[in-house]
């Protein structure tokens, strides 16, 4: 563990600037004030249908490319990189604590509201929208930077047993949990709320890092955590054998096996949870709701309900393509298996749609940042926003998921070419995956390119 912390040190050099009842649904970077987003100008089904054909398109393409040498070249490259040094990592271990706190004091003692306080600022544009985009883009600096962690390290540990029934599920039903709580409080709005999440957050990870030990904890049950470091396995900084490489986007993914049915479900709902953190800004969305609650169901049953639904059909639509590959090879390993080797394939469709979700975000409020964080108890009236992002940009976020879905149909090919030892078996492996990418592609392009709609039965 202290040589992984100590490979990331580079990370976070790169890093460091990014960083750090039913409520209002623009509780994230994506609804704050200054992110919009505008129709697109051609028939919506021509847009999705293209989107879909694309990622089809590309798997036949890859169908092609049946070298194992050439693909196995491709995800072993690699270059080592220097350690940047202990007093960086302990400099950097103690400015997160600082930002943390600093984060709670704003949010608590602060009067101003949304854009106006850093505690807002400080979590959605420079944390969720920033830093977390550095960690799939540049390299997870999270073990070294992680301030829980160094807050849970200053307590003896009890080291209890951490029951091996559990798995990795506590990790899905927290990053549900966070993740229902982002979309259904407003915490975009309301700073104190914010805070005591927050705080909330700490006692608990704290807690549970003291009683079953540090590494157990974050390695197992820390949604964040576990967060961070499957999106670090996309990114072209990574560590091996205790050192910091340098290797291509998504290199390490096709060697990756998870190790249980909890790791496949955490996978798919790091994909889930994004799409439902558009989806509910859409105004088919809005109007959706206000008819079924307009027929006597309660809103928060409405918001719930879907969502809990949507994370059960995203898993299950998952698992059944694993068993539509088991059964097109004709392979006599199981489905689960399959399932856990295919699964790291799907890290880059949720990085491609975070970044296309957040990322207006991050450019126009960049500014605002700025100027509060020169004044945190006393932010300027109107702080400044970027004017305005030019017509070109929606193309732009178009094509971070188009991307990432691109560069997930490349990882699900070399994961079959290195499963199956006939090249027949290895692209008919494939056909339940790239379905479900095909549809993933299409609703998500489908969420992006609809214009932000605040969600209706919303209490600000």
């Amino acid at each position: 563990m202290v040589s992984v912390q100590r490979a990331t040190r580079l990370a976070l050099t790169a890093t460091l600037g990014l960083s750090t009842s039913v409520g209002t649904a623009a509780a994230h970077s994506g609804g704050l004030a200054g992110a919009t987003r505008e129709p697109i100008a051609v028939p919506t089904w021509l847009f999705l249908l293209t989107g879909g054909g694309v990622v089809g398109v590309s798997f036949l393409l890859a169908s092609f490319v049946t070298d194992r040498r050439l693909v196995a070249a491709v995800h072993d490259w690699g270059r080592p990189l220097p350690d940047p040094g202990r007093v960086l990592r302990t400099l950097v271990r103690l400015a997160s604590v600082g930002v943390l706190a600093l984060t709670l004091v704003v949010g608590f003692l602060d009067r101003a509201d949304g854009v106006r306080n850093l505690a807002i600022l400080v979590v959605w544009v420079a944390w969720w929208g920033g830093y977390v985009a550095s960690t799939y883009l540049l390299g997870n600096s999270w073990p070294a930077l992680n301030p829980f962690r160094t807050l849970a390290e200053a307590f003896p540990s009890l080291d209890r047993p951490y029951p091996d029934r559990l798995g990795s599920w506590p990790s899905v039903a927290g990053l549900l949990l966070l993740v229902w709580i982002e979309v259904a409080t407003p915490l975009a709005d309301d700073p104190r709320l914010l805070a005591s999440v927050l705080a909330a957050y700490t006692v608990v990870t704290v807690v549970g890092a003291v009683v079953v030990g540090a590494d157990t904890w974050f390695e197992r049950a820390d949604p964040l955590a576990r967060t961070f470091r499957y999106y670090g396995r996309l990114a072209p900084l990574g560590v091996e054998d205790g050192r910091l490489r340098l290797r291509l986007p998504g290199g390490e993914l096709p060697d990756a096996v998870l190790d249980g049915r909890g790791d496949v479900a955490f996978v798919v709902t790091l994909l889930f949870v994004t799409t439902y953190d558009g989806f509910v800004a859409t105004g088919p969305w809005a109007s959706g709701a206000r008819t079924v609650v307009g027929a006597g169901v309660p809103p928060v049953v409405v918001y719930l309900g879907v969502y809990l639904l949507g994370a059960t059909l995203f898993y299950l639509a998952y698992r059944a393509s694993a068993r539509l590959g088991q059964r097109r090879a004709e392979t006599y390993l199981s489905a689960t298996y399959l399932a856990r080797r295919f699964a790291p394939s799907l890290l880059p469709i949720a990085a491609g749609y975070h970044l296309a979700h957040n990322l207006a975000s991050v450019l126009v409020l960049s500014p605002t940042l700025v100027a509060v964080a020169a004044s945190p108890l006393a932010p300027p009236p109107s702080p400044p926003q970027l004017a305005g992002l030019p017509a070109w940009f929606g193309g732009l976020e178009l094509a971070c998921v188009l991307l990432g879905h691109l560069l997930a149909v490349w990882v699900a090919h070399a994961t079959a070419y290195d499963l199956f030892p006939s090249r027949l078996q290895a692209v008919r492996s494939q056909y339940g995956v790239t379905a479900v990418m095909v549809g993933y592609t299409m609703l998500s392009l489908w969420i992006v390119a609809e214009p932000y709609v605040a969600p209706p039965f919303i209490a600000t």
